[in-house]
């Protein structure tokens, strides 16, 4: 019963911060245009949108504390004893949302 209401807790929390994310990372006004020649198609920016967000999963590990998180996470595991008892959805979970906390003060720019 623990284990189901942490889920909900994290997962509420990620929904309940989402649109504060987004709003602050939405451009007002996207405009490609390639040296003068027009505007980009929109299939054109649909393909280059999905690229970038194929991409963040590679930017997220690689630029900030995920993966030392999770490394620290996993020894912990190991050193309870435990060999699946938090799940790695769970640690996962967790890892995520400790890199969001430490990397807060990168993303606030005034």
């Amino acid at each position: 019963m623990k284990r189901g209401l942490t889920i909900v807790i994290v997962v509420l929390g990620l929904f309940a911060a989402a649109p504060v994310w987004a709003q602050q990372a939405a451009p007002q006004r996207l405009d490609l245009t390639l040296d003068g020649v027009g505007k980009v198609s929109a299939p054109l920016q649909i393909v280059l949108l999905l690229t970038l967000l194929s991409f963040l999963p590679a930017i997220l590990v690689t630029m900030t504390s995920f993966t030392r998180i999770a490394i620290v996470f996993h020894f912990l595991r190991q050193a309870l004893g435990t060999q699946e008892a938090p799940s790695n959805q769970i640690l996962m979970g967790l890892t995520l949302f400790l890199t969001v906390f430490i990397m807060a003060p990168v993303g606030d720019i005034p």
